[in-house]
């Protein structure tokens, strides 16, 4: 089973006034700890609420200091179950981001679209196949006649 995991970041971002400026700097620096190395993973700014439920901007910002939410994205493959695939990608993404929390948000198991794409291949395959039967039908007696001649 393959699953798409999405990691939420807490990345320090120092000497920035404005929330935009930290979360730029946040995603820059957040790719250049992970490149080149997991380049596959996609970086989005986080979403954060009050306990209320009023939305906030990802970066706080304190003394011209920011601790910005991020949300990384990666798709784990082979896994037996969610909680393995939670556990590698928390790994693979903690080696590299040093000294920055993590929290898995969600894991999604991503559905098998080779089952669908093989089942279309053969519904495909079985027109053809009757396309082609007459081309088989030249091709068999043509075998069997080599063999016959040797």
């Amino acid at each position: 089973m393959d699953c798409r995991v999405v990691v939420e970041a807490a990345v320090p971002v120092y000497d920035v006034e404005t929330p935009d400026e930290a979360i730029r700097i946040a995603i820059s620096k957040t790719g250049e700890m992970l490149n080149p190395d997991l380049n596959y993973v996609e970086i989005n700014m986080g979403s954060r609420t009050t306990p209320s439920g009023e939305e906030l901007p990802p970066a706080f910002i304190a003394a011209d200091e920011a601790l910005v939410a991020l949300e990384l994205e990666m798709t784990v493959f082979n896994v037996e179950q969610e909680e393995h695939a939670s556990r590698i990608a928390r790994k693979e993404i903690g080696q590299l981001l040093e000294n920055v929390p993590l929290k898995i948000l969600s894991v999604e198991e991503i559905p098998d679209e080779g089952a669908d794409d093989d089942g279309e291949e053969s519904d495909d395959a079985a027109t053809d196949d009757g396309d082609d039967t007459a081309d088989d039908d030249d091709l068999i007696p043509e075998f069997e006649e080599l063999v016959d001649d040797s």
